[in-house]
């Protein structure tokens, strides 16, 4: 079965087409700047392409996708046919969705009636899976949710603090999102320990950034909340910080509550603190030359990390592996050491040279003697997207 994954957001389309039964990826690309001039990179046997194509509307987007798959040089189908399902990542199922669903009209209302809570996605979510449904109707769309691994949460860590009836009536609770690259890297991580009852924190760092603490494969805490602005310091997010705070900056800074939304999603993290990039090897420059707010941002972020492991290892009673994912967690050796170092007393060493070791392969970098295994795991969310499709296409 070939399975199309699309991740449609306001003004892009990244997707991939895959055999989820072989795990092999035929194709892969990102339509940029849908709406404004239009841009495509698309990867297929080996060649890259960039290329400015127009793309009034996510319609044109997708249509130029199916194009680039089906015919040219570089075609890897050769009709859309042969396109069995599409998998659609949504990043708000709400209380509605505990695991990917085959979507109807049903699905789609329930999407839509969750977009105060992802306003800035799930609308954009609903146009790509409307416009797959226009394009291709005989072909089954299911939708995969962030938020639904982390629908196994007990109250005691979902609820917060506010009087009951703003969770009974507005739906205020801890939601957590990356959740289908938290279910793939601690389902990796528990076969690697070969354990029964896991206990597994997995540190998936990327420009956007969470923690999640899983206990035998089921999300017990996670680090973003009602929305993804909660928790760790991120590239341009602020992550935790006193409520308080939001009043005093809007009085003095004369911001209506979109504006202090916004100042905090877009311009804090590790943009606002160091002045210099929201890129973290940007960031990690800097401070190499001298630049003391740099290092205090990077220093920011790995003692939130540090305190999100501590607290997770009370949560879990005890911790068998940290997991590193995502783009930094992956890649960046100097912030799993500032990370680790320090956490000897949880039986966590981690071994500096196989810390600087990249692979592309799941590996262990801590030293023999550690009581806590050290992961580096890619992490996957389109196997999962395309798995979950398949078993409910399939099924």
């Amino acid at each position: 079965m070939l399975v199309l994954v699309l991740n449609a957001g306001s003004s892009s389309l990244k997707y991939q087409l895959i055999n989820p039964e072989t795990t092999e990826v035929k194709a892969s690309g990102l339509c940029e700047r849908i709406g404004i001039d239009g841009k495509l990179v698309h990867e297929a046997k080996g060649h890259k392409i960039s290329k400015d194509i127009e793309m009034p509307t996510h319609k044109e987007a997708i249509e130029i996708v199916l194009n680039f798959l089906t015919t040219g040089e570089d075609k890897v189908i050769d009709s859309i046919e042969e396109i069995q399902a599409i998998g659609h990542r949504v990043v708000h199922g709400g209380e509605y969705f505990n695991n990917s669903v085959i979507i109807n009209e049903d699905v789609i209302s329930k999407i839509k009636s969750l977009i105060p809570l992802a306003p800035l996605h799930n609308p954009a979510h609903i146009t790509g899976i409307e416009i797959c449904m226009e394009l291709m109707p005989e072909t089954p769309n299911v939708a995969v949710f962030d938020t639904a691994f982390h629908q196994t949460m007990p109250a005691s860590n979902y609820m917060y603090a506010v009087p009951y009836e703003d969770y009974k009536k507005h739906g205020v609770r801890k939601y957590g999102f990356h959740g289908t690259s938290h279910y793939y890297v601690s389902n990796e991580a528990k076969k690697m320990l070969d354990k029964e009852d896991s206990k597994v924190i997995v540190c998936h760092l990327g420009n956007g950034s969470s923690m999640c603490a899983v206990r035998d494969g089921k999300s017990i805490d996670t680090s973003m909340g009602l929305s993804p602005l909660e928790g760790l310091v991120m590239g341009t997010r602020s992550g935790d910080l006193d409520p308080a705070v939001i009043n005093y900056l809007m009085e003095r800074k004369n911001m209506t509550a979109s504006e202090m939304i916004n100042y905090l999603n877009k311009k804090s993290g590790m943009l606002g603190v160091s002045g210099v990039s929201s890129d973290l090897r940007e960031i990690i420059e800097a401070a190499k030359n001298g630049d003391e707010r740099a290092n205090t941002a990077i220093d920011m972020k790995c003692n939130r990390i540090k305190k999100y492991i501590c607290s997770y290892a009370g949560v879990l009673e005890g911790v068998d592996a940290i997991c590193f994912t995502a783009g930094i967690g992956e890649n960046a050796d100097l912030i799993r050491e500032k990370v680790c170092n320090g956490l000897e007393f949880m039986g966590v060493e981690i071994d500096e040279e196989k810390n600087k070791i990249r692979t592309d392969e799941n590996r262990e970098i801590n030293k023999n003697s550690s009581k806590t295994k050290i992961y580096v795991i890619p992490t996957n969310e389109e196997y999962v997207i395309a798995h979950d499709t398949y078993e409910l296409v399939k099924g």
